[in-house]
């Protein structure tokens, strides 16, 4: 027989109950701090909702249990602006997807330049909300002297007709108005994403694929979405949560109007709080809003999950 030689096989240490306690007690500070950050002051906005609390009449502050919600859900300008906040949400994230898709692949390509290409295309992204939101409203939508109108007389010029372009973009259509500009902004968030799914697909199948005679369209639509679907659904999810939570276009650009055209949730708990000095309702729609973030962001936390398990 042959001599079989015995491997020797470290065993495994494991900790006890007091070792992992001790491992773990360097990180109860920053638990601590993250609870007090975040948990505390959802737990007061929930209390705060089931009071009947208007800060120009405080000795009506009562208990009314969840009234607050049924008048959020009552009231046709929180109807009006749950309405515009999931128009306006739906286009910008599907815009933003479909261009960070097209830009994604384009970037996955070598060419002369492809760096400074990427570095420009990102450039949106980090530009501060407001400040973004000002550049569209003065130079470019701007009746009197924006680049829009400026453009669109220069065209009437050419066909041969006279005066100048003037179209107040801004109010007669201003969920676009708002839309656009995040469209513009949040396009690279998604493209980055996306591009990190096309980075991470093997080359040699691709290769395989194409001697076996498959043509770039279905490389592309056989091979390449499949292996993108989660990174986009990803890039949506994320780009909903942000998105649904943002009001800076909309204070900047439009601040709800005309009337309650383009008011959106976090907009209009910004009114209830600040105008009508109603802090239960507003509490009541800021809990509402919250819970369907938690959602989305459990479902995007599980998205991830599945990324990394398919990545081993």
């Amino acid at each position: 027989m042959a001599n079989v030689k015995e491997k020797n096989v470290t065993p495994v240490r494991t900790h006890t109950k007091k070792e992992n306690k001790k491992r773990r007690l360097p990180l109860y500070p920053a638990l601590i701090f993250t609870v007090i950050l975040t948990q505390i002051p959802f737990v007061v906005t929930l209390v705060i909702s089931t009071f009947h609390w208007n800060i120009i009449y405080p000795k009506d502050t009562k208990f009314v249990w969840f009234k607050n919600f049924k008048d959020v859900f009552s009231d046709e300008r929180m109807r009006a602006a749950i309405f515009n906040s999931v128009f306006l949400t739906t286009l910008v994230v599907l815009f933003s997807t479909f261009l960070g898709l097209l830009l994604a692949v384009l970037l996955d390509r070598k060419f002369r330049g492809r760096a400074i290409v990427r570095t420009l295309l990102i450039t949106p992204f980090l530009i501060t909300p407001v400040a973004s939101a000002l550049m569209w409203k003065h130079i470019i939508f701007n009746p009197l002297y924006g680049i829009l109108d400026g453009f669109a007389t220069q065209i009437k010029h050419a066909l041969g007709g006279t005066g100048t372009v003037n179209i107040d973009f801004v109010s007669n259509q201003p969920l676009v108005a708002i839309a656009v500009p995040m469209i513009w902004q949040w396009t690279p968030f998604m493209m980055l994403i996306i591009l990190a799914g096309l980075q991470s697909q093997a080359t040699d199948i691709l290769e395989a694929a194409a001697v076996d005679g498959a043509s770039a369209w279905q490389l592309f639509t056989k091979m390449t979405l499949p292996h993108l679907k989660q990174y986009i659904q990803l890039a949506i999810v994320l780009g909903t949560i942000y998105i649904v939570q943002s009001m800076d276009f909309v204070y900047t650009i439009t601040q709800g109007g005309p009337g309650t055209d383009s008011t959106i949730i976090p907009y209009q708990i910004y009114l209830t709080m600040f105008r009508k000095y109603e802090y239960g309702e507003a509490a009541a729609a800021g809990v509402i809003v919250v819970v369907f973030t938690i959602i989305l962001a459990n479902f995007a936390m599980r998205l991830t999950k599945d990324l990394l398990e398919a990545e081993k």
